[in-house]
């Protein structure tokens, strides 16, 4: 698991997937931490959020020093059929890593809880099929998925912000929300983004009160899809097979 900022780690995510039996790495590159050269040994690849932008600024410097070699490890992940869950920063690292685009968002930000919405599509994906037609999600974020790598497949949505998941292959998933939060995070992070969310009209103690109230609902959904991502990448997942991931254009590439 790859922690991009130390604001956002493991928190809830790490308790459902060592629930579901998954034996928990973490690698702090911002600390220091060497990113392996590959992924030989281990069973999955979790790429967590941050405050960092995922494209490079106008000057090409990417937003953390790691950024190329981590989405060289993304890579590789997708050609050798790691699992792979990239949440926030690490599902728009996922994107960019396989020719997708990142950029600020011209719809302004997402902060707080809210609703983001399945696709046909994920009715036939091994995570995403039991997940709800609408599931409670947490928002934190400027930037956006502006395109998606081709041949990904689109699996939930929102009205401003179009690619909230999707999945490359059939064994990697980008999610443009949060689903690690808990109370105390989302509180630290009103504080240390307190005078944005002035600029912005948020009241930073409704945020907090409005995200605490949907924790229950965003555990009710997302705690069991970390378990059979746990399960997945033990290889006890049921109708864990895709007939067809929808990735024609790009996995032949891949070797498969």
């Amino acid at each position: 698991m790859i922690e991009n900022d130390p604001s956002d780690d493991l928190r809830r995510l790490g308790d459902w997937l060592a629930e579901g039996g998954l034996e928990l790495t973490v690698l702090r590159p911002h600390a220091g931490d060497e990113l392996p050269d590959s992924l030989d040994g281990y069973l999955a690849l979790i790429v967590l959020g941050g405050d960092q932008s995922a494209f490079p600024d106008a000057a090409g410097v990417p937003g953390a020093p790691w950024f190329p070699a981590l989405e060289g490890l993304l890579r590789k992940a997708v050609r050798f059929r790691v699992p792979t869950l990239g949440v926030c920063l690490g599902g728009q690292l996922l994107a960019r890593a396989h020719g997708g685009a990142v950029a600020r968002s011209t719809a302004g930000p997402e902060i707080g809880p809210g609703l983001v919405a399945k696709r046909d599509a994920a009715d036939d994906d091994p995570l995403f099929k039991w997940v709800p037609l609408l599931p409670d999600v947490l928002q934190w974020h400027r930037d956006e998925i502006t395109e998606l790598p081709a041949g990904a497949v689109l699996l939930a949505a929102s009205s401003r912000y179009p690619h909230q998941a999707f999945r490359i292959g059939d064994r990697a998933w980008g999610l443009q929300f949060h689903i690690e939060c808990d109370a105390e995070m989302i509180a630290d992070w009103a504080r240390s983004d307190g005078d944005g969310l002035a600029e912005l009209g948020y009241d930073a103690d409704a945020v907090v009160a409005a995200a605490g109230a949907a924790l229950a609902d965003v555990e009710e959904v997302w705690q069991p899809f970390a378990v059979r991502f746990a399960a997945l990448a033990q290889g006890t997942l049921a109708d864990a097979d895709i007939p067809n991931p929808g990735t024609g254009r790009t996995l032949p590439l891949l070797g498969q």
